[in-house]
Formats: C-alpha cells, sequence, structure tokens
C-alpha cells in the first residue's frame, strides 16, 4: 500500500474524477531531497519517522547540479580567520559576523560527516586533498569531486537514505501550504507572536489527491527560485515554493533582493537549464575575455576574472552592453590539457557535445540566475520564527551569505544548519503532538482547467519581467514598472487558482509570483548598491564598485 500511516480517508466524485482525501502522521516532515534535506534526514532518523516529500524524482535537485565544490578550511596556510574575512568581504557588510564564525568552524567537522555517509573527494598522490581554489577565496580551500561534487553528495546521500527503514520516501508529491493556526479558523497576521506549524497539504501529483500530512518538525528544504528568471543554471523544480509558502504563512522572509547571477554560464539560447561553467575553472586558471580579444576584467577589479561574482557578473553585463555582443568569451586554452580533462570532465564533455573543445576553443558565457542569498530567516539552528518549522539549505538566510555568496560556502551551509537542526528538533519530539483538529483539503468549488496557456503564459510574462526590470542592474523605475505588472499577474493567477483544481504548474505559477514580489519589495526597499543589489539610482554606495 502507497501510505502506511492513513488516520482518515474521505472521497469526493465529480464527472471526470475521484479524489481520496486523507491524513497522515510523522514526526519529521522534509520537504526537498538535496542536500540540507536528505542531511537533516539521515541525523533525524534516529529520534523518529522521517518522511520526505519531492515533487520529482528524489535526485531532481539543485545540489545535483553544484559542479565547483564544498569549501572548508583543511590545511595550512589556510585558517578560520581567513575564510571568515573571505565570507565577510563577499557579504558587503551585511553578513551576520557570528553565523560566519560558526559555520566555518564547524564546517570541517561536517565534511568529516559527509565523508561518513560515503561521499567522496578528490585527493592527491600523497593522500591529502586536492584542495581547489575560486573566486574571492584567498586559499585554496574547496574539496571537490572532479567538476561533479553535488551528483556526488546527492548520489551517497540519497543511498543512505533510501537504505533507513524509519525514512519514508514520496516521490512526485508537491507541499501546497505548510499548514498553521490558519487552517484552524484562527486569524494570522504577519508578526503573529505564537504561530506554529503542523504539517503541509501535500499533493500526489500521480494519483491527483491531497494528503493532509500532519507532523510534529516540518523541516523546508526546497532550494533556490531560479526559474522566476528567463535563464538559469536551476533545474526547472527551482520555483521558489518553500519562500513562497512560508510568506503566504507569515513567516519573515529577509533579503531576497540579494541573487546571484553566475558569471558563466554556458551561452545556449535554446538550452534549459542554462549549463554552468563552474567557477572552478577560473581558479584553474582560465581568463575572461571580450569577443575582440581583451582580458577586460583588470578594468573592473585588481582580482581580475577571480573578483567576486557579483562585480564578474556586472563587469560581463557592462561589457555585452557597451559592444553590443550576446556573450563573453572563457579562454583556457593556455592551460595543461590533460589537466582541465582530469579536473573539468564534465565540462569538457558537455561542451564537446555542442562541438566546442576547451582544450584549444575558447568558451562562450554569459551570466545567469543561480543562487538567491536571502530566504526564510532562521536562528542559528535552523528554526524559522515560525515554531516547529525548520528551513535549511537555499531556501533559508541564515545571515552566512549576506550582500553577496562566497563560492562553495552554500554545500557547507546546508550541511552545519542540518546537524544543528537536527540535534535542535530531536529531542523536541517528547513535547509535541499532532494538531488532530486541521481539516482535509477542501476541493469544493475546483473544476478541471482546460487551458493549460493561461499557465504557461504568465509563466513566461513573470520570467520576462524579472530577467528584464529586476536583473542584475535595475533602477527605482525599472522596480515599479515591474511592481505593477506583477500586480495583474497575481490577480490573474489567485482568481484561477481558486476556482481550478491542484496542478503542479498552476502552484509554481503562484510561486513565482509571490517570489517575484518579494525580490521587487525588498529591491524597492533597498536605498543602496551593496553586493548582488546593484541600482543605478544608488551607484555611489556599493560596497564593491567597480
Amino acid at each position: 500500500m502507497l501510505y502506511k500511516a492513513v488516520v482518515g480517508l474521505n472521497c469526493i466524485f465529480t464527472p471526470s474524477f475521484v479524489f481520496i482525501m486523507m491524513k497522515k502522521k510523522t514526526d519529521f516532515l522534509v520537504i526537498g531531497s538535496g542536500i540540507a534535506g536528505l542531511t537533516f534526514a539521515l541525523k533525524a532518523v534516529k529520534y523518529g519517522k522521517v518522511t520526505i516529500v519531492t515533487k520529482a524524482n528524489l535526485e531532481d535537485t539543485n545540489t545535483r547540479y553544484a559542479q565547483g565544490g564544498i569549501a572548508a578550511v583543511f590545511s595550512e596556510p589556510d585558517n578560520f580567520e581567513k575564510h571568515i574575512s573571505d565570507t565577510l568581504i563577499a557579504g558587503g557588510g551585511i553578513c551576520n559576523e557570528d553565523v560566519v564564525r560558526m559555520v566555518v568552524q564547524e564546517a570541517p567537522d561536517r565534511i568529516k560527516d559527509l565523508i561518513n555517509m560515503g561521499v567522496s573527494f578528490d585527493k592527491k598522490e600523497d593522500g591529502t586533498y586536492d584542495l581547489a581554489k575560486e573566486g574571492g577565496h584567498t586559499e585554496y580551500r574547496i574539496l571537490h569531486h572532479k567538476d561533479k561534487t553535488g551528483e556526488s553528495i546527492q548520489k551517497s546521500l540519497m543511498e543512505k537514505v533510501r537504505n533507513e527503514a524509519k525514512i519514508e520516501i514520496l516521490e512526485h508529491h508537491f507541499a501546497i501550504e505548510i499548514l498553521t493556526q490558519h487552517h484552524l479558523g484562527e486569524i494570522v497576521k504577519r508578526n503573529y507572536p505564537d504561530i506554529k506549524c503542523f504539517g503541509a497539504y501535500v499533493a500526489d501529483l500521480v494519483n491527483q489527491n491531497v494528503i493532509t500530512l500532519l507532523s510534529k518538525v516540518t523541516v523546508v528544504a526546497t532550494g533556490g527560485i531560479g526559474n522566476v528568471y528567463l535563464t538559469t543554471t536551476n533545474p526547472e523544480i527551482a520555483t521558489g515554493d518553500g519562500v513562497a509558502m512560508v510568506y503566504r504563512a507569515k513567516g519573515t522572509i529577509e533579503n531576497m533582493e540579494f541573487i546571484q547571477f553566475h558569471p558563466t554560464s554556458l551561452y545556449d539560447p535554446e538550452k534549459k537549464p542554462s549549463f554552468l561553467i563552474t567557477e572552478a575553472l577560473r581558479g584553474y586558471g582560465a581568463v575572461l575575455k571580450n569577443i575582440s580579444g581583451e582580458k577586460f576584467m583588470n578594468r573592473y577589479d585588481s582580482r581580475g576574472s577571480l573578483a567576486p561574482r557579483d562585480i564578474v557578473a556586472r563587469a560581463i553585463d557592462n561589457e555585452l552592453k557597451i559592444w553590443g555582443d550576446d556573450h563573453v568569451w572563457l579562454d583556457c586554452t593556455h592551460l595543461n590539457k590533460e589537466g582541465l580533462k582530469d579536473h573539468f570532465p564534465n565540462v569538457y564533455e558537455h561542451c564537446l557535445e555542442r562541438g566546442i573543445d576547451i582544450t584549444r576553443d575558447m568558451i562562450p558565457v554569459v551570466p545567469c540566475a543561480h543562487y538567491s542569498c536571502g530566504g526564510i530567516k532562521v536562528d542559528v539552528n535552523g528554526q524559522s520564527n515560525i515554531d516547529r518549522l525548520y528551513a535549511l539549505g537555499e531556501v533559508s538566510s541564515t545571515g552566512l551569505h549576506g550582500a553577496n555568496r562566497l563560492a562553495s560556502n552554500s554545500l557547507i551551509e546546508a550541511a552545519v544548519y542540518a546537524h544543528r537542526a537536527a540535534i535542535h528538533s530531536g529531542p523536541r519530539l517528547k513535547e509535541l503532538t499532532f494538531e488532530e483538529r486541521i481539516p482535509l483539503w477542501d476541493y469544493k468549488g475546483t473544476t478541471h482547467l482546460e487551458e493549460m496557456v493561461l499557465i504557461t503564459q504568465s509563466c513566461k510574462e513573470v520570467q520576462m519581467i524579472m530577467s528584464n526590470y529586476v536583473g542584475i542592474v535595475r533602477s527605482d523605475i525599472r522596480l515599479e514598472r515591474a511592481m505593477v505588472r506583477l500586480d495583474i499577474l497575481y490577480e490573474e493567477t489567485e482568481r484561477l487558482y481558486k476556482k481550478s483544481l491542484i496542478s503542479k504548474k498552476i502552484c509554481e505559477l503562484r510561486n513565482l509570483i509571490n517570489v517575484g514580489y518579494i525580490i521587487i519589495k525588498m529591491a524597492k526597499n533597498r536605498h543602496e548598491s551593496v553586493g548582488l543589489h546593484y541600482s543605478i539610482d544608488y551607484p555611489k554606495r556599493s560596497s564593491s564598485e567597480f
């Protein structure tokens, strides 16, 4: 039987469908299956039953696409203070220094945990780790598995999770809303002093059922928001679901104006998601050039091609506007051919499939939406302002990244916070109970949506608005125009949502609009250029000007 712990079962019949409404219970509900969600599940399982909900297959995550690596201090001359300093500089004065220190100091132990879970990192012939260096780092401290680090981590954690009897995996299940006192009929407003999470409404995308999934602890680990933009390195599943759900539940969201555009995605207008050309390639010695062949980065920053991502992305954006070109070049033809193939087999093979031999051809690259530095605000244990609700990984805002994420800090942040959330929430199970009064999902008044074109067209409009007006370089007038246009889409989509049966596409559209609104609102409120938020109306306040 697909559902092992069915507590309630009702049926509703329509001319075309039979909807089965049911309740399930679990100690820990984990929404998302990347490094944050899976690491938490593996550490929480010793306290109770864990149910992992993922809207696609278990392996369809942002983690799997992380090429570069995971940052931690592992050998001299590196030390904690250097890693802390690099992180704070990249963050543009917006980081929480206490959080930065905590994550950096706990990073080596969390790396060891991953190794104990079966994750392997490349080593040199002498047995020491083959540490890489990326933009913004002053030392070699990036552990990696070739250029497929995320894929290696994902594979190892999935194998462990699948072998745990107390972990239930619900693939192709979509979390629609988290459950709070709102679903008991209470009026829950933002800044409500005692919001609690009791689980989530979860749609079974295969059987078209909605489960009322009650939990004692809920973990949101849904990853990024990249698909709010036209081009992104994120997979199609990255539609900001976690941020949107928690925002609607009156959770605290912060720093969403800081969207990191990776400077070097492969220029290929027909391909989605955009293929990421890892920053480690520049750390290895690759150099950015404009169409005329000039090494232009030294005109923008003394660190050249190894400047932090926000500076590199804006520099490329500026070069494209000056020359009217579609892309710039990443040149690694001067580097050792066998070394390139050995260290970057994924990049080498992917480019070769597109007729580009990186050992003798320059790579056409453009900036692309990559990472959200803001999200659900959490404390040092990963808990949000909503009691019993934790947020981990890219969906969260811990204070580590500030205005700009230092390369390869994201995977280690997820590992550190998954560990802290598990040891914080686990002992709480004894004092927590299930909220049995939560009602089943209400299908009343909904009809089958025949015109999918309404959703697909609105989705394209959202992405066009965000890409054209809320991208790498912004202005007050662009943000205002984006807000006006997005408001129209919001009203149209809410009307459609209320009268339509639940589907993955309409929920994702709704979430993308919510996330777009939050990004625009926070960008409008940020009257300075700092880190990843750069406005032509406030250029002189930037902490990282050209």
